[in-house]
């Protein structure tokens, strides 16, 4: 059986936190590849009829491409896929051809093509919630003086689909295409909080085969979320994924099914646990709340 690495960036902050109007502070992007979150596709996958191996080599080596990190060669691309570089290499000459991949020959370097972000586009276009959700949630970001995001999952992690962010001079920069690891920040929470229990019980066992040694703060923070959820219907992290960062999250089902959340976080210094739990917390709640009636009117 072939294996597959998956490839997730975890998302620290894209700019870092914003000190002044004039000056920010630095940050890390996208921690280097070493750091990122790995994890093997299911073996029920990998023997299911309808799985087809070449597609998923493929596909995979379209994820070996972080943000800020534009070319990759053979050798990187099979390190990071653990398949041989024969057979990277006709994976990447046929997504070349077909527009997903862009070869440059002056590097010897591939970086992903037009056919991506094609495919990306058409995605979000297609989220209708994103147009009717924007003005609330920019509502919301002016209120707290913080950021609104709405994720999606990608396997362990949570994918921002949206952003706004506050006029203030301090808020945590990020962006759409953002990842975040789903168990320790309260979108994720937020997510895993709505999910099936089968859905959730394969991810926290995927969570705790990457990561043993840190498995009992993980999943504390989780069996906390689940506790929040049900008793105030919206999580918290503060300072579990990144010590500086403090936010809230509620889930949101879209009507053709897709499974969502909402966030709104700051800096910790600036959104402290009261006030999360006894202002914006609710506050996003609600916000969700008026958009499932708005969607449900239309």
């Amino acid at each position: 059986m072939t294996a597959f690495r998956q490839i997730m960036a975890s998302g620290k902050r894209e700019e870092g936190v914003a000190m002044s109007k004039t000056k920010r502070a630095a940050a890390s992007s996208e921690p280097a590849y070493e750091q990122r979150d790995i994890a093997r596709f299911d073996d029920e996958a990998v023997t299911d009829r309808q799985f087809v191996t070449a597609l998923a080599r493929g596909l995979e080596l379209l994820r070996c491409f972080a943000p800020r990190e534009r070319y990759l060669g053979l050798s990187e691309l099979a390190r990071r896929t653990d398949l041989p570089k024969a057979t990277v290499a006709r994976l990447a000459g046929t997504l070349a051809k077909l527009g997903y991949l862009h070869y440059s020959e002056s590097l010897g370097k591939y970086s992903l093509g037009t056919g991506v972000l094609s495919l990306g586009y058409s995605m979000l276009s297609n989220l209708d919630i994103r147009d009717l959700a924007r003005p609330r949630m920019q509502e919301l970001a002016e209120y707290a003086r913080a950021s609104v995001a709405i994720g999606v999952r990608d396997r362990l992690s949570v994918l921002y689909i949206e952003w706004v962010r506050s006029s203030a001079p301090v808020t945590v920069m990020r962006g759409v295409g953002v990842r975040l690891p789903l168990a320790t920040t309260s979108m994720g929470r937020a997510y895993l909080a709505a999910a099936s229990e089968e859905e959730r019980d394969k991810v926290l066992e995927q969570l705790r085969a990457r990561d043993e040694s840190d498995w009992p703060r993980i999943k504390r923070g989780v069996d906390q979320a689940l506790k929040d959820y049900a008793e105030r219907g919206f999580c918290l992290s503060v300072g579990d994924w990144d010590k500086d960062v403090a936010s809230v999250g509620v889930p949101f089902t879209a009507p053709d099914g897709t499974r969502m959340a909402f966030n709104c976080g700051g800096p910790a210094f600036a959104m402290s646990r009261e006030m999360l739990e006894n202002d914006v917390g609710p506050r996003l709640v609600d916000l969700v709340q008026r958009l499932e009636a708005a969607i449900g009117r239309r």
